[in-house]
């Protein structure tokens, strides 16, 4: 096992710290198109570096349905705390080699949760039209943009956590994000049982987030598509990063 995938394994124990939030993610998307190493990176900030899997980057778009969503010891509420999300990612370590993501947007349907996130977790959430369903669906058009991305999927394969040193693991095996707040690069942790992902057949998608964010992959379709049933989540306070 390369070192890589023992940072990859390292980062899924539990911080020791309370959780601040608690969430569940369901009806995951993971749509994934290989893209030029030196291009990402010339958009990452200071402190952080492309990761790559057998010398190969890549962009994700993941879509989700964000259920429950509260602060730790507080009860969900109706319509607050439920709400669709769609992000466009890359991966990456700091300084240390901690692996993480790094977004370049989330694309969110309630004005409040953009206006927190952005604030207290320094992540570039956009304001957006979306809707979830029938069935595995999933649409976003952004404040500003006229046209709507659509998604739809069907899962094949039963469901199983991806295999330590595997393509899957390399993308799905996420538990810190980075930002920048306050001029800082900062880390972000979530804590989750390992995905069970399901390879996925996309009935529809979408590249318009990534050209959204300033990314061309010239009309082709994703390289890779999983999904996931959902996970329960604890979300854990900002920490410095090492840059």
């Amino acid at each position: 096992m390369n070192d890589a995938t023992e940072q990859l394994l390292r980062a899924r124990v539990r911080p020791t710290r309370r959780p601040v939030m608690r969430q569940r993610w369901d009806d995951l998307f993971f749509l994934h198109w290989e893209y030029a190493p030196e291009a990402i990176q010339s958009r990452l900030p200071a402190g952080l570096t492309v990761d790559t899997f057998e010398g190969k980057a890549h962009l994700g778009v993941v879509g989700f349905r964000m259920n429950a969503v509260r602060p730790l010891g507080l009860p969900a509420l109706p319509w607050l705390s439920y709400f669709n999300e769609l992000n466009v990612r890359t991966y990456v370590r700091d300084a240390a080699g901690e692996p993480g993501v790094w977004f370049f947007s989330l694309d969110c349907d309630r004005a409040p949760a953009v206006i927190i996130a952005r604030a207290f977790f320094g992540l570039p959430y956009e304001h957006a039209a979306m809707s979830g369903g029938p069935g595995l669906a999933q649409s976003c058009r952004r404040r500003g943009q006229p046209e709507t991305a659509r998604f739809a999927w069907s899962a094949a394969g039963a469901p199983q956590a991806a295999t330590p040193g595997s393509l899957a693991f390399h993308l799905a095996e996420r538990y810190s994000f980075f930002s920048v707040r306050g001029g800082q690069l900062v880390r972000g942790q979530v804590h989750h049982a390992p995905y069970e992902l399901r390879p996925a057949t996309a009935t529809a998608w979408s590249d318009l987030p990534l050209h959204w964010d300033g990314f061309d992959v010239g009309g082709h379709a994703p390289a890779f598509a999983h999904c996931c049933q959902g996970v329960a989540i604890e979300a854990f306070s900002l920490v410095p990063a090492h840059a």
